[in-house]
């Protein structure tokens, strides 16, 4: 019966079902009634509380794991570079010049980069991931909850906890494969819905939405140009489209096989003219997109490497390759003659398979060598995404995805020599991009089923 006031600890307040009190009479009547009575708020409030606490003893626990693991390995390096050191000795005991020189060289510039985790983000349904750099904005895409749900896009501003808004994707739009991030604030995304589309991020809208004759697996932009962009197809097509004639495309490329392009970088060669890697199954392949050629050419030496899974492209120039190999399931053939069979290395434990990741730099304008070759335990069910992160100097990082870490593991190209794991998740790592804003700042982000992570590269 006490009068309600404005503000203050009687403010007038109105409960889920529309009754108006006064705030001081709500509360002591939950405190008389006890919890049993009380709403769904209270009840929420303390498992909220008790996540909130797992969550701190889960992150104590993998920072902890973290570090022994950054522990073994620097046991392991120090052990390595003393045996490398004696074995190093020529017969009258005195060290070689040469390889000790360059040892040392590569002790002294072991930090080519450091990664700080800026932010993890909770995502549930996510599958590929775009960094826009300069907003400091990521895309990541999958299915909405709910059985049926269509595809969305969720915009996650990367320093900010509370910053995610989802998008809904026009009808028929399906699951998509691939985001690129393009300049002046445009962002482009193949999808199974056999649909390429040019979305705003100015105002969460798709601007633009081509049909294509398959469905599409990989997409980019242009390095020299704002209104072209590439797709490839799951029928190992790639199209390319300028954005000025939006009814079709400008040229449809028949690639070397039926098999998904799942990987498409844009790159330009040392004579000026435009150059498009793309990669399936088969392998890396480059294509001639000025109109040249009608079909690509596999990259030399690549052969017969297993199944390509990924294709990394060092920026801006292309002049570093990692191309990610699984061996390929060979079915028994009963009229071939029985073979000795070659005994493989043990695959590390966890999940994946033991696979192999290989070096090509280019050669001339048009060629590329290939270089080391490193194993590594990668997927055996996933076209994976990997990443070469320039670090000043000509020096370069390889990242991928291992399967047997669930987590980022770094290598120093072109060495392949191990540098460093980042922060494990709990289930394997799905999407993996690097991005450099024009002004410096750069990025690495990582995605997994549960978990989006963001790291600043220094």
């Amino acid at each position: 019966m006490l009068a309600w006031t404005a503000d203050g600890a009687h403010r007038v307040s109105c409960i889920p079902c529309g009754h108006v009190y006064g705030r001081y009479c709500l509360e002591r009547w939950l405190l008389q009634c006890g919890k049993k009575k009380a709403p769904q708020v209270l009840m929420l409030r303390e498992k909220n509380e008790s996540l909130e606490k797992q969550q701190a003893k889960l992150l104590e626990e993998i920072k902890e794991h973290k570090r022994q693991i950054m522990l073994h390995q620097n046991v392991i390096y120090e052990s390595t570079s003393k045996k490398q050191k004696m074995t190093e000795l020529t017969s009258d005991g005195t060290p070689d010049a040469e390889p000790i020189a360059s040892l040392t060289e590569d002790i002294d510039h072991r930090n080519l980069c450091s990664f700080v985790l800026q932010n993890e983000f909770l995502v549930d349904g996510a599958r590929v991931m775009g960094i826009d750099a300069s907003s400091q904005v990521i895309l990541t895409s999958g299915r909405g909850p709910g059985v049926g749900a269509e595809h969305i896009l969720t915009k996650i501003s990367m320093f900010a906890r509370q910053g995610m808004q989802k998008i809904d994707l026009p009808p028929d739009t399906k699951a998509i494969r691939d985001i690129c991030i393009l300049p002046r604030g445009h962002a482009v995304f193949a999808s199974l819905g056999r649909k390429l589309s040019l979305f705003s991020m100015a105002t969460n809208n798709v601007v633009l939405q081509y049909n294509l004759p398959a469905p599409g697996w990989s997409c980019s932009g242009d390095h020299t140009s704002s209104t072209h962009l590439y797709t490839g197809l799951q029928n190992g097509m790639l199209l390319v489209f300028d954005i000025r004639q939006t009814s079709a495309p400008l040229h449809c490329m028949m690639g070397l096989s039926t098999h998904p392009v799942h990987t498409i970088r844009s790159a330009v060669d040392g004579s000026g003219s435009r150059k498009v890697f793309s990669a399936s199954s088969i392998g890396p392949c480059i294509w001639d997109v000025d109109g040249g050629e009608d079909r690509p050419n596999l990259l030399s030496g690549m052969e017969n490497q297993g199944v390509c899974i990924s294709l990394a492209c060092a920026p801006p120039s292309s002049d570093l390759l990692v191309a990610s190999y699984r061996p390929k399931v060979e079915l028994p053939d009963d009229s071939a003659t029985p073979q000795a069979i070659t005994p493989q290395s043990p695959a590390p434990t966890g999940s994946g398979k033991l696979g192999h990741h290989t070096l090509l730099r280019r050669a001339t304008t048009t060629s590329f060598a290939k270089d080391q070759t490193c194993s590594g335990n990668v997927s055996d069910l996933r076209m994976s995404k990997s990443a070469i992160i320039p670090c000043g100097g000509n020096q370069h990082l390889f990242a991928y995805g291992d399967e047997s870490l669930y987590g980022v593991r770094t290598w120093r190209l072109p060495s392949f020599q191990t540098y460093t794991d980042l922060r494990p998740h709990r289930q394997p790592i799905l999407d993996l991009r690097f991005a450099e804003s024009s002004t410096g700042e750069r990025y690495l982000g990582c995605l997994s089923a549960e978990k989006l992570q963001v790291f600043t590269v220094r």
